[in-house]
């Protein structure tokens, strides 16, 4: 949400397409991931040795974009993980997060309203909420189309 480097999208679908992101097309490195791949990688860095190089490179990638928060059920040390890359990223580098779930409903979706607390706290200190609407672009593009 924090955005120093990367502009606003009049839509989500626009930040998902990377031929024409346009922080990519500046020559920022980006690092795109759903939330379940990238707590899945991070599990799998602590299993083979290699959980603090993982997380260095998600913490220094200029661009993160975390999709699709909220939308498949998550580890019982989620809301740990997450909030640690947040925080390691805070004031540091640009973290896009995207979720079809309402923010109120995040500290029940991680099961820890304290971190989830303290990830907004961040997010949100210098980074934008934008609403785009009940309807994903997906369904207006079908609708228009027709």
């Amino acid at each position: 949400m924090r955005s120093s480097s990367a502009r606003a999208a009049p839509a989500r679908a626009t930040w998902l397409r990377p031929s024409d992101r346009p922080s990519i097309q500046q020559g920022y490195r980006v690092l795109y991931r759903e939330t379940h791949i990238l707590l899945e990688e991070l599990a799998e860095a602590l299993i083979d040795g290699t959980r603090k190089q993982y997380v260095e490179s998600v913490t220094t990638v200029p661009l993160l974009i975390i999709d699709d928060f909220g939308m498949r059920k998550l580890s019982q040390t989620a809301a740990e993980d997450l909030l640690e890359i947040i925080m390691r990223r805070y004031e540091r580098a640009s973290t896009l997060l995207t979720s079809n779930r309402p923010v109120e409903d995040w500290g029940k979706l991680l099961g820890d309203a304290a971190a989830v607390g303290a990830m907004l706290d961040r997010l949100l200190h210098h980074g934008h909420l934008l609403k785009c609407g009940p309807r994903s672009g997906r369904t207006k593009t079908a609708a228009a189309a027709e």
